[in-house]
């Protein structure tokens, strides 16, 4: 315990010190776990050393050593929901930079322009709102960019200044521009690729042609170039492959070596001093021809996904990659070996998190994040994370726990699992066979699928208000074991009542007392999916999205009304005097008395939580929100006093680390609190 409280007070000196003049006092400290999604990589046109990366979180990082690291610039907008695909630095003044950004499942976007070198950003009024996918300078006019949007192509001939749409309003053919060119010699030549079809015009806008003799019909192109030597030399690429023209469009040729379930060419990219050398950015690697194209050489695992790459014009050897989930990938060989270099940026997607309460070690799982994701762990309160996802085979992590032995559980979107050492194992059932239960009936009962085409809503719902009237919960039919290969639904909630752990999965409430190494599911709750699962001392709750059940023994359970003004949970805990406390879009709710009456705290109007948790240390229930505020806020038992942290961050959770506090962001990984700094609320 010694060693322990020393390391927490080193690290809230460390914290402090870093934290310097670059953020607002209250604002807490960004630490991991690095790596991510890296959309788009540009340099600054006068010292090829200073480069910018977008990321798909709003963020624009920047590098003063070429890659090695990068730290935040700016958060484009102050919104966590643009996706940086497009940055331009404008070569007659690096600090004038153009961002074009757009939302995913959205129309929405916009042109976004600083005059300070990133530090500060404003919408571009003609693009604001529009989804902009392309954006491009004129090699010779600097004055010349090009913006490709959802609804056209726009062009601005005064560095950006002002900006005028000059495709067809209303065409049937030429929008949805993802791609753009302009030809190295005249700025009135320019390329347009769309989600169908490539286009060109030869007088800036006042006539196009579609260019798609050769290239296969309804092909979303990706990406142009065109050689700034010979400007007949363009190189397009699509959904179905990679095209090369040598007459300036008017007919492609499909270029051959690259494998046919590589399709998805992102983006191409020319080396500046070898102009035969092209690299070709796939959903299945980093590809290189030396020869213009006749011969192609995957450089990276297929398992790559790359999104940008950036070839330093002054050491061509020297390669910048933006990929999914890995982050930045770095190469001083032309491409022959690359390593990560994602010091420093952290876009992680973090739905999870558990305190080892033996040795103090944190874990938090992530989603989306494949063979990079996981599981990662910090032993010095969230200054530094390791990856720890050996056996998890890329699965996406909703839920972590801890049973009552030590052993750490992670519930992912197929299955559960357990550390032991460095390595998560897949949680088996072992008793099964020899209890001899049959495994088609376990199979039957476990497959979330089945489970919902078998009980669709109304009928659950029916099931729910039978059971209410009778007084009692209806049995879900007889106990079975999970199958021989162990669970394989989504596991989205752990918690552990004494030598019990409960998870809330796709098919129904699981119980084990083998500390995670065999489960049964809970007698007494439908075998549906339900998503929360909360517990402390002997109290234990499990709910749906609109519906909860509650147990004081672990065997008999029974309903637990919710809030009438609740329409959906989001979040459940429940206090170390047996209080429950629910929250949704409408706030949060706690109960005295097993859901016979509800109470909110006058001193707390939240809404849209999504987090809750009660701390038997510091006997406070801490809690989150999804809103655009950045709050974290705490109720102090038993007299309800409520404290608040202001973070400068949007949440998905917080916890306590000795005498700090961690949180977990909605997109960037996770946040440490830089010095204590409380707010006390009276709360009646």
């Amino acid at each position: 315990m010694k060693r322990q409280h020393a390391v927490h007070l080193i690290l809230i000196a460390l914290v402090i010190a870093l934290s310097g003049p670059l953020i607002h006092a209250a604002d807490w400290l960004p630490f991991g776990p690095n790596g991510g999604d890296a959309r788009s990589i540009v340099a600054d046109p006068r010292d090829h050393t200073h480069l910018f990366l977008g990321g798909v979180n709003g963020w624009i990082y920047e590098s003063r050593n070429g890659g090695a690291a990068w730290k935040r610039l700016a958060r484009v907008a102050k919104r966590d929901d643009l996706v940086l695909d497009e940055i331009m630095v404008d070569d007659a003044n690096p600090k004038h930079i153009l961002v074009g950004a757009w939302v995913p499942g959205s129309k929405d976007g916009g042109l976004y322009v600083s005059k300070d070198g990133g530090a500060t950003w404003a919408s571009q009024p003609e693009l604001s709102g529009q989804s902009v996918l392309s954006l491009t300078m004129a090699p010779s006019d600097h004055r010349v960019f090009v913006a490709g949007t959802l609804l056209g192509v726009y062009r601005s001939t005064d560095s950006g200044a002002s900006w005028k749409r000059i495709s067809e309003e209303g065409s049937q053919e030429l929008h949805e521009i993802e791609s753009l060119a302009i030809d190295p010699l005249d700025p009135q030549i320019i390329y347009a690729g769309t989600w169908h079809l490539p286009w060109k015009t030869v007088d800036g806008g006042e006539h196009w042609t579609n260019i798609k003799q050769g290239v296969i019909d309804d092909s979303d192109v990706f990406s142009i170039i065109v050689d700034p030597k010979d400007p007949l030399v363009v190189y397009a690429s699509a959904c179905s492959g990679i095209y090369k023209s040598e007459n300036g469009g008017e007919k492609f040729a499909k270029v051959q070596g690259i494998p046919s379930t590589a399709r998805r060419t992102r983006v191409l990219m020319q080396d500046p001093q070898q102009l035969n050398v092209v690299y070709a950015g796939t959903t299945e690697g980093l590809f290189k021809t030396e020869d213009a194209g006749k011969s192609w050489t995957r450089t990276t695992g297929p398992e790559v996904i790359v999104n940008d790459v950036y070839v330093d014009p002054t050491q061509s050897n020297h390669l910048v990659v933006a990929t999914d989930r890995g982050g930045v990938l770095v190469s001083e060989d032309g491409g022959t070996t690359f390593l990560p270099a994602n010091e420093g940026f952290s876009a992680r997607q973090i739905t999870s998190y558990q305190q080892d309460a033996r040795h103090g070690v944190i874990y938090v799982g992530v989603v989306n994040g494949k063979e990079w994701g996981g599981v990662f762990s910090s032993d010095n309160g969230g200054l530094s994370w390791v990856q720890r996802s050996g056996g998890l085979g890329g699965r996406d992590v909703f839920s972590l726990g801890q049973a009552s032995d030590g052993t750490i559980l992670a519930g992912t979107g197929h299955g559960i699992y357990k550390l032991s050492g460095d390595l998560w194992a897949r949680a088996e059932d072992s008793q099964e066979k020899s209890e001899g239960v049959a495994v088609a009936s376990a199979e039957k009962q476990a497959s979330p699928a089945r489970v919902l085409r078998k009980s669709s809503p109304a009928k659950a719902k029916a099931k729910r208000a039978t059971a209410v009237k009778a007084g009692s919960p209806k049995r879900a039919g007889p106990t079975v074991m999970m199958k021989a290969n162990g669970f394989d639904g989504g596991v989205y909630g752990l918690a552990t009542s004494g030598d019990a752990v409960y998870a809330a999965t796709s098919a129904g409430v699981l119980r084990s007392v083998t500390a995670g190494e065999s489960w049964r599911r809970v007698e007494g709750l439908e075998p549906e999916e339900w998503r929360f699962v909360a517990a402390a001392q002997q109290v234990v709750i499990a709910a749906t999205l609109r519906s909860a059940m509650i147990t004081s023994d672990g065997k008999n359970w029974n309903v637990l009304e919710l809030p009438k003004d609740l329409r959906q949970v989001s979040a459940l805990a429940v206090d170390g005097s047996g209080r429950v406390w629910v929250g949704g879009g409408e706030g949060v709710f706690s109960s005295e008395d097993a859901g016979k009456t509800w109470r909110t705290l006058p001193g707390l109007s939240l809404r849209d939580v999504n987090s809750l948790y009660y701390d038997a240390a510091s006997e406070q229930v801490l809690m989150t929100t999804n809103r655009a505020n950045t709050i974290a806020y705490a109720v102090h038992l038993p007299e309800l006093t409520v404290k608040y942290w202001s973070t400068g961050w949007n949440l998905r959770l917080v916890r306590p680390v000795g005498d700090h506090l961690v949180a977990a962001t909605l997109f960037d990984g996770t946040v440490v609190q830089p010095r204590m700094v409380d707010s006390p609320i009276a709360a009646q």
